[in-house]
C-alpha cells in the first residue's frame, strides 16, 4: 500500500506587526526629517503641531532629511497598500460579500491608489519644476483623501462585524478608525473656513498644522488597525504542500 502522506505543515504569522510598521515608518520619516532639518538650520525651530511654522514637505525637502524621508516613506507606502488589501479580505470573510457591505469592495483599490500617490509625493519631493510640483500636490491630495476614505470603510466594516457578533472588541477600538477619519474631515473643514475668512499668514500656518495633524491621524489609524488585528488574533497561515512520493505495495 502507498504510505500515508504527512499532514500539511502550517505556520501562522501575526498580522498586527505589519499594520504597526505601516504607521511607525511614516512617523519616523516625518519626525526624523523635521529633527534633522531643525538641527541643520534648514527650518526654524518650533513645534509644527502647534505653531504651523513649517509643512511636512518643507521639513523633508533638502539634503539628508530628504534622503531619510524617502528611504522610510517608500516602503511605508507598500506596507499600507498591503494592509488595506489584507483588511479588505479579512472583513469580507467576516461579513460576507457582496450583499452585506458593498463599500468594502472599494477598500483595496482605494488603498492601492493612495499608496501610489504617496510614492509619487515622496519620490518628487525636493525636485523643481511645474510638473514636479503638480505631481507632489496630486500625491498629497489623493493620499490624504484616499486614506481617509479607507479609514471610514475599514472602520465601518469593523463596527458591522462587532454588531454581528463576529468580532469582540472594546468600544474604543471598535470606533477608533471611524472617529479618526471624522476628526480628519473636521480638520479639513476648519482649514477651509480659515482659508476663506482669515489672512494669508494665518491660512498658511493653519494648512501646515492640518498637514501635521492629518499625518498623525493616519499613523494612529494604522496603530488602531494593529490593535484590532492583535485582539482578533489575526494570523496569516502558510501552508506547505507535501510532495507526492512513490510507494510500493
Amino acid at each position: 500500500m502507498r504510505p500515508t502522506p504527512p499532514p500539511a505543515a502550517t505556520a501562522g504569522l501575526p498580522l498586527w506587526p505589519l499594520a504597526l510598521l505601516a504607521g511607525l515608518l511614516p512617523l519616523a520619516a516625518a519626525l526624523g526629517a523635521w529633527a534633522l532639518s531643525t538641527a541643520q538650520g534648514l527650518i526654524p525651530a518650533c513645534n509644527p503641531f502647534v505653531d504651523g511654522c513649517v509643512s511636512v514637505s518643507r521639513a523633508a525637502r533638502h539634503d539628508l532629511p530628504n534622503h531619510l524621508f524617502r528611504a522610510l516613506m517608500l516602503p511605508a507606502a507598500a506596507l499600507q497598500a498591503l494592509c488595506w488589501l489584507l483588511a479588505s479580505r479579512w472583513l469580507a470573510g467576516l461579513l460576507g460579500l457582496p450583499g452585506r457591505y458593498r463599500l468594502l469592495a472599494w477598500l483595496a483599490p482605494l488603498g492601492a491608489a493612495a499608496s501610489v500617490a504617496l510614492v509619487l509625493y515622496a519620490t518628487f519631493l525636493g525636485t523643481e519644476g511645474a510638473i514636479y510640483r503638480w505631481l507632489r500636490q496630486y500625491g498629497t491630495v489623493v493620499y490624504f483623501g484616499g486614506t481617509c476614505i479607507c479609514l471610514l470603510i475599514a472602520g465601518g466594516g469593523v463596527q458591522r462585524a462587532v454588531r454581528a457578533g463576529r468580532l469582540a472588541l472594546a468600544r474604543w477600538a471598535e470606533q477608533a478608525m471611524v472617529a479618526l477619519a471624522v476628526t480628519l474631515v473636521t480638520l479639513g473643514l476648519v482649514n477651509a473656513l480659515v482659508a476663506a475668512f482669515m489672512g494669508d499668514e494665518l491660512k498658511g500656518r493653519m494648512e501646515n498644522v492640518t498637514e501635521w495633524w492629518g499625518a498623525l491621524i493616519f499613523v494612529l489609524g494604522f496603530f488602531a488597525l494593529a490593535v484590532i488585528w492583535r485582539r482578533a488574533g489575526l494570523v496569516l497561515e502558510l501552508h506547505a504542500r507535501p510532495r507526492g512520493g512513490r510507494g510500493g505495495a
